[in-house]
């Protein structure tokens, strides 16, 4: 199947043997964006800052089953392949869409590849073994795409740290490429589970870039950003009763190099992470803030 747009011609491929054939034929630099498909304008940003930086951009729309965990939304994760080749029609050269038997043909593989400690806490410890599957699917997709870029999205704080832990302590030869959180006009982080929230629960879920917002403003008080998370996370800020519907998993400061919990003399770069439930519904959102002073 091969889709003709204004600036490149789009090929799609099912199987790992046609993708590594039309690897092999290209010629110049590859970068890769990796999606479980539904895709919306942050993933379009992540797509053009791939242009910027490769001559072919590859991108992988597969909804992973190695990180969800028991009663999560892997059956209900939202799936539109005709809709997101509709969307990237003319701006990726090809678009991996394999079926879960061709990416794994038995469940679960024999060999899988472990995140580590750090896959166990915060997202990881309220998402059992979710990061290792992240890992295994990533390292997966870098074999079969072989590209001298992968960008990322700093939305999924976490998960970033460990794709980036995962190529530095794997030594595989890929650069990793950050992009800012797109969010929607009212401040939401986009996300494809955006789509499962009901226009009351997105009202609800802008506690989260409320939260956010509130942390960048009381930087570069480290004691503010702690005191803001702490509201948050109680149900004391001022914004919640807009955000009756919002139950916090975390709200944390990170120490950005580590991912540990900053220390009360902390200085500098602070990671803000954050996620909640609305609608029944995970939603993440993150920021790095500069913190100079207690």
């Amino acid at each position: 199947m091969t889709e003709t747009g204004s600036n490149r011609t789009t090929t799609v491929v099912r199987t790992k043997q046609h993708l590594r054939e039309r690897r092999a034929a290209m010629d110049g630099t590859v970068a890769v964006v990796m999606t479980m498909g539904s895709l919306h304008e942050g993933h379009l940003m992540l797509i053009e800052r791939a242009r910027e930086l490769a001559d072919h951009v590859i991108l992988t729309d597969f909804v992973n089953p190695l990180q969800f965990g028991p009663g999560e939304d892997f059956d209900a994760y939202p799936r539109d392949l005709e809709g997101d080749l509709a969307m990237v029609d003319g701006m990726v050269d090809l678009v991996f869409a394999p079926a879960t038997e061709e990416m794994y043909p038995t469940l679960p593989p024999m060999v899988s590849v472990t995140a580590g400690e750090i896959a166990t806490l915060y997202e990881g410890a309220s998402r059992p073994g979710h990061f290792n599957g992240v890992a295994t699917v990533v390292t997966k997709l870098l074999n079969l795409t072989t590209p001298d870029i992968a960008v990322f999205g700093r939305k999924d704080a976490q998960q970033l740290a460990i794709v980036q832990s995962l190529v530095n302590d794997l030594d595989l030869p890929v650069r990793i490429e950050p992009v800012d959180i797109q969010r929607e006009p009212e401040g939401l982080a986009r996300s494809s589970r955006n789509l499962f929230l009901s226009e009351e629960g997105r009202g609800h879920a802008l506690g989260l870039s409320a939260t956010i917002a509130a942390a960048r403003e009381a930087a570069p008080s480290l004691s503010g950003v702690l005191r803001v998370l702490e509201q948050a996370t109680s149900g004391t800020a001022p914004y919640s009763p807009r955000t009756a519907g919002l139950r916090f998993d975390y709200a944390l400061a990170l120490d950005p190099a580590t991912l540990r919990l900053v220390a009360p003399d902390h200085r500098g770069p602070t990671l803000v992470m954050l996620a909640g439930w609305v609608d029944g519904t995970r939603l993440l959102d993150a920021a790095v803030v500069q913190t100079t002073e207690p």
